[in-house]
């Protein structure tokens, strides 16, 4: 079944004290264009992300969004006792040498730089990308489920304007050869009238006649136009990633309803050839938004 290239995917997942967030948006796009959004703490895991999603979404304009949570701190305060001990030694020195009665505190130590040291603590990266990858997958699940549910309201519509595309087609055909005949028997009195009493050449006469039916034969139009019309059925009931070439097949089918028009010269013909380009039309807006 068809899948629309609109929908909206969010998923959530938490392990040790780490929550990560993903939301996931896509809408009909010509191509394939993903857009991810990470933390920059977690920038490495971007090139995992888009992998991911290339191997789930196959086309349309796909943002990502990344966020996370952390319950404890990813930190630690690394202590130089090398350096303290200096400063400790060098304020003992000034003190004594010019009799400063203040004592060394711990708040003036603190001011100094590089004793205290903030350090980031390191982190598993195969753990956080399970985690990531979690809250991906719920994501992604949701944003495919979504895709589908439009996808089968895509093809219900559709199949409905192509059935009527049928109807239409099957009008056609049965105005079949009349329009030749009329044809026939307006030049034959056309011609009457004006040769009066002249005896008609009836080779002549059906000369000009095949020529006209010739001309406007679209018998080999109507059978291609039904060749597509199947094609489109088995290519929309079989597959899923389909768009482009549900695409390229309505293209065929507007040309051999074009070609028709253009031969046409029923007014019942013309009429349906409206018809049906009207309903081509809806069809392809339609499958616009088809992955």
């Amino acid at each position: 079944m068809i899948r629309s290239m609109t929908g909206y995917g969010r998923g959530e997942y938490t392990e040790n004290n780490i929550t990560f967030s993903v939301e996931i948006r896509s809408v009909n796009h010509r191509y394939s264009d993903y857009s991810i959004r990470i933390p920059r703490l977690y920038s490495s895991f971007e090139e995992k992300v888009r992998a991911y999603i290339t191997s789930k979404i196959n086309r349309g304009k796909v943002d990502i969004y990344v966020n996370y949570d952390l319950f404890q701190q990813d930190v630690q305060i690394k202590i130089d006792q090398n350096l303290a001990s200096a400063y400790i030694d060098s304020l003992h020195a000034l003190r004594n040498q010019y009799d400063i009665k203040d004592d060394v505190s711990l708040a003036l130590l603190a001011r100094f730089p590089d004793i205290l040291k903030p350090e980031r603590i390191e982190q598993d990266e195969e753990q956080i990308w399970i985690i990531l990858k979690n809250a991906l997958e719920q994501a992604t699940e949701m944003l495919i489920q979504m895709r589908h549910r439009e996808g089968t309201r895509l093809f219900d519509d559709i199949m409905l304007k192509l059935g009527d595309v049928e109807k239409t087609l099957s009008i056609i055909e049965g105005c079949g050869h009349n329009y030749i005949q009329e044809y026939k028997m307006k030049l034959h009195d056309r011609i009457k009238d004006l040769t009066k009493d002249v005896v008609l050449d009836e080779n002549r006469l059906m000369m000009e006649v095949a020529i006209f039916a010739d001309k406007c034969c679209i018998d080999e139009e109507l059978v291609r136009m039904k060749s597509h019309i199947k094609e489109f059925r088995s290519t929309i009931e079989n597959s899923n990633s389909v768009g482009k070439r549900l695409d390229f097949i309505v293209q065929e089918m507007n040309r051999e309803v074009n070609t028709i028009g253009s031969k046409a010269v029923d007014l019942n013909i013309i009429n349906s050839v409206i018809s049906i380009k009207s309903d081509i039309e809806k069809i392809r807006e339609q499958i616009q938004n088809v992955e």
